[in-house]
């Protein structure tokens, strides 16, 4: 509420544009189901942004240097407009140090990439307590994406009597990698 329609436009197309394309990152990072209609969409949706660019630079394994480069532009593009034309930017006079640029942008990616992970394992934790078989894509597919973390954390802290603890230190490691970076986060 009494945000100006340009810095809302650009935010919503932005982070709306950022969450898809570190969705697709983080998909094929946790090789998730490739054949999955939340995975098709989504690839999809982002296939002719990133087609181009996945040309040049073909993905390694499960690692997708194109996807994240293209996070990392549109970030940087959303910021920029941000600093331009929104009001509330105003002060900084249009412009900005293309360092400054690189780390905002660095830092809003990683930023979006832990806050799909935390709402995936909140939603993975929900899940297996609600509807631990269920057949639904949604839940599978956050049940891929989160189970290679979960399997690190319970490296870290193993099931204590059938009880896995590894959601827990996944928020907490979340939530403090994000308290540091929230001084340089803008989008």
């Amino acid at each position: 509420m009494g945000q100006d329609p340009i810095t809302l436009i650009v935010s919503l197309v932005g982070g709306i544009s950022s969450f898809l394309l570190l969705m697709r990152f983080a998909l094929q990072l946790s090789q998730a189901d490739y054949y999955n209609p939340i995975s098709q969409s989504v690839v999809r949706i982002t296939q002719p942004v990133v087609g181009p660019l996945q040309k040049a630079l073909r993905p390694r394994g499960r690692f997708d240097f194109a996807t994240l480069i293209v996070a990392i532009a549109v970030k940087a593009i959303s910021i920029l407009l941000l600093i331009q034309f929104a009001p509330a930017f105003a002060s900084l006079g249009g412009s900005i140090n293309p360092l400054h640029l690189l780390v905002f942008s660095l830092t809003g990616v990683l930023n979006t990439l832990l806050t799909i992970y935390f709402w995936a394992s909140l939603g993975a934790v929900i899940i297996s307590w609600v509807a631990p078989s269920s057949y639904h894509p949604a839940p599978q597919l956050l049940l891929q994406l989160t189970e290679p973390l979960f399997g690190l954390a319970r490296k870290v802290i193993p099931p204590i009597g059938g009880l896995d603890l590894s959601p827990i230190l996944i928020f907490l490691l979340i939530q403090i990698v994000q308290g540091y970076l929230r001084g340089f986060v803008i989008l």
